[in-house]
């Protein structure tokens, strides 16, 4: 054996979605970039807004003889305070910059917080389908992630969760725009989380902390609002990044923010400084961070995405394909119209169409497609889709 047995087992079940996004390029060098319809991955098609590049080409100017330096682990004060400014309004909350950590990028938040949180066994519960790398994350810090179903519609199932909730439970993870579903949770749902909650870490006598992942709260449509999870449960933290909203996957940049009504909101902010740098990311590259004070509420053009999605589901709603339209992020979710999503998948593949088997999110029988591409792609990939139904049906 040459490598850890451990990871020998991850690259056994390692993300479904780089293996279809390598199979891709593979594809495309064999029939041409526009002959291949790639859905596989989330990587957002938007440039930048035009107030990123602006600040970008602003800070990297900047001739201060400090501005590549070191900072606190937790980010440059100027820059936490302006997140804080940002958060307060989106959680109702009086968030101050003591609350923020800046991390690199909201993968690297979620393994701060589980670094701080879990002990040896410690579970995080998640409804699925799940973002798959979320059982590495809980793995890397001794953790065990526990899956709970959600309702027929991927909105949270209430019972369920409350049902899977043992003494071991530390962490319940949501993801809200949902990857991989795009569904969001209502506030009605979060409320009835927040009373689950309270009342199972007074059963155990201790706090089962409420972790939720961002990335995607501004890519929402119709109107609709994603409600702020603050004010349903006090044990509460938040991870986000820009990768999605301003396109920024790239330069992992992100952030913590604690509920300033948590218990131990003192204790986690040391705990998640001092994990932020045992765990080798220390900071978020300067640069990056000099830059978020000058954008805060900014956004890549969200109706494009909304544009997008509409193209999408016309067409594969008229194909015959049964999906729940998604209110939010940049995904649609389809059932398999057979058992075997995999295989399903596959025949995909003959038409030069890549997608996620929906079994590479903890929900065999769907398949995921990644709609932050061209509007080109959308449209000329609608007639491939109804050939591989049609041999199903």
């Amino acid at each position: 054996m040459t490598i850890a047995a451990k990871i020998e087992q991850s690259l056994v079940k390692s993300s479904w979605i780089r293996k279809m996004f390598e199979q891709g390029a593979a594809l495309k060098a064999e029939h041409g970039s526009e002959n291949v319809f790639d859905f596989s991955l989330g990587n957002p098609n938007l440039s930048p807004p035009d107030e990123f590049q602006s600040a970008l080409e602003k800070v990297a100017s900047s001739r201060d003889r400090w501005v590549h330096g070191y900072m606190p682990n937790s980010g440059f004060p100027f820059v936490r305070e302006s997140i804080a400014e940002n958060i307060r309004k989106e959680q109702s909350a009086e968030v101050t910059a003591d609350d923020i950590i800046i991390t690199c990028g909201a993968a690297g938040g979620l393994n701060v917080i589980f670094k701080a949180l879990l002990n040896p066994g410690d579970e995080v519960l998640v409804s699925s389908p799940f973002f798959v790398e979320y059982s590495f994350y809980a793995e890397n810090h001794g953790g065990v992630l526990k899956t709970v179903p959600s309702k027929d519609d991927f909105t949270l199932n209430i019972e369920a969760v409350e049902a899977a909730i043992t003494k071991n439970t530390r962490v319940i993870l949501i993801n809200s725009p949902n990857n991989p579903t795009g569904q969001i949770y209502s506030a009605k749902s979060l409320d009835e989380l927040g009373t689950v909650l309270r009342k199972k870490s007074h059963e155990y006598g201790k706090v089962i902390y409420l972790v939720s992942d961002e990335p995607y709260r501004k890519i929402v449509f119709d109107n609709v609002t994603v409600p702020p999870v603050f004010k349903c449960y006090n044990e509460s933290i938040v991870a986000t990044s820009h990768s999605k909203d301003l396109s920024l996957p790239g330069e992992r940049i992100g952030y913590l923010a604690i509920n300033p009504e948590a218990e131990y909101r003192d204790k986690l902010r040391q705990a998640m400084t001092l994990t932020n740098r045992i765990l080798g990311f220390v900071n978020a590259p300067a640069i990056m961070q000099r830059v978020l004070p000058m954008i805060q509420g900014a956004s890549v053009d969200i109706g494009a995405y909304k544009r997008k999605r509409d193209i999408f589901c016309k067409g594969l709603s008229d194909a015959g394909y049964d999906f729940v339209t998604p209110p939010g992020a940049f995904y649609l979710f389809p059932r398999s119209p057979i058992e075997d999503d995999v295989e399903f998948v596959r025949a995909l593949l003959d038409e030069l169409i890549l997608a996620v088997p929906g079994s590479g999110f903890g929900a065999p029988g769907y398949f995921r497609l990644a709609f932050c591409v061209e509007d080109e792609t959308i449209i000329k990939s609608i007639p491939a889709f109804k050939r591989v139904i049609q041999r199903f049906v």
